[in-house]
């Protein structure tokens, strides 16, 4: 029999086995770890950027579709689309430009987008503006309400002007035919307009009625052109109508207010754009006023005014049948034109 230390537990060492000591990392290897993490990353990025974006873009497109249809609520109730923008007498101040009540188709259709704080603030029988060009005041709390609604979430969403709510969203004025005027124009919104769905000969599922652009930014009447970028500014011209030349020549950017600054207002530069650019354009915007006539023309705002937007390779547009289809910046111009009007009787094919 053996003895006590029989059962005692052998010893490694005894059985001729080292243990070794744990290695720590070296610095190569860890800058490898390091290298392949952000070799990882940098493939991941992209996609995520790419989901967000495809997120943002579908909000975006269904904004629109909460337009359309509330374009129709209001067709139902009064038998016409509301209008472009509005311009009428001032009884308590005749002299009172008429362009100043300027009241945009966002603002009309305010009772059919569950905007009740909008709607209940604004006194459209009273115009946006008033002789001093000032807003009236009973409708300056109305006026600076920022609506999500009316703003793109792929853009910055941010006040463009102190006292106004601003908007991505415009409704289409036509082609940009007669120098860009807002007057009797060939889209489905313009000065006055009550356009009926008759009078949309060339079909609703052809015809544009909204579309997005940037949100001004940069400094106000500036004339240093290193100071502005096509995307969010605009050339200004003390002239209408509007020609190639003359907004070729202006030097002058971002007059008075920037691009997009008023959801409220129906002038070019916020509430209302045309296709007489493509989307996306390369060049700035063009924005000019009639400064002759009577009080029934004077500040006649006219404009050049492309669908811009931050979504890659083109923008979002409402069509008269209430569908939402994205034009691409490459589109042929004769499409484009075409999609404008609203009984030019072209014979194009529809946006895919």
């Amino acid at each position: 029999m053996g003895g006590p230390e029989d059962n005692a537990p052998t010893s490694p060492v005894m059985d001729g086995f080292i243990p070794m000591a744990r290695r720590a990392f070296t610095i190569v290897e860890l800058l490898v770890v390091i290298a392949i993490i952000g070799i990882l990353l940098a493939l991941l990025m992209p996609a995520v950027q790419f989901a967000r974006e495809a997120g943002r873009r579908m909000s975006c497109t269904n904004n629109l579709r909460q337009l359309g249809v509330a374009a129709h609520s209001f067709y139902e109730a009064r038998g016409h689309y509301p209008m472009g923008a509005e311009a009428r007498q001032y009884s308590a101040v005749p002299a009172n430009p008429f362009t100043f009540y300027r009241w945009s188709a966002l603002a009309q259709l305010t009772p059919y987008l569950e905007q009740t704080a909008a709607h209940n603030a604004l006194k459209l029988d009273l115009p946006l503006y008033g002789p001093n060009l000032q807003v009236t005041p009973e409708n300056r709390i109305g006026v600076a309400l920022v609506v999500s609604l009316f703003l793109c979430p792929s853009d910055r969403g941010e006040v463009v002007a102190d006292g106004f709510g601003p908007t991505n969203y415009a409704a289409c004025a036509g082609t940009g035919n007669g120098g860009g005027s807002p007057l009797e124009a060939d889209g489905v919104f313009y000065v006055n307009s009550e356009t009926r769905t008759a009078d949309i000969v060339d079909g609703t599922s052809h015809t544009a009625m909204m579309s997005e652009s940037t949100l001004g930014d940069g400094p106000e009447s500036t004339t240093d052109a290193t100071l502005v970028s096509v995307e969010t500014a605009y050339k200004f011209s003390q002239t209408a109508p509007l020609t190639d030349t003359l907004c070729a020549s202006a030097r002058r950017y971002n007059v008075t207010n920037r691009r997009g600054f008023a959801w409220a207002s129906g002038e070019l530069r916020c509430a209302l754009y045309n296709h007489y650019y493509p989307p996306n354009h390369a060049g700035f915007d063009c924005i000019g006023v009639r400064l002759s006539g009577g009080p029934e023309f004077v500040y006649t705002p006219y404009g050049w005014r492309a669908a811009r937007s931050r979504h890659p390779g083109g923008v979002n547009v409402l069509f008269a049948d209430g569908s939402v289809r994205f034009a691409r910046n490459e589109i042929d111009m004769t499409v484009w034109l075409a999609t404008a009007t609203r009984r030019g009787r072209e014979a194009v094919p529809e946006i895919e």
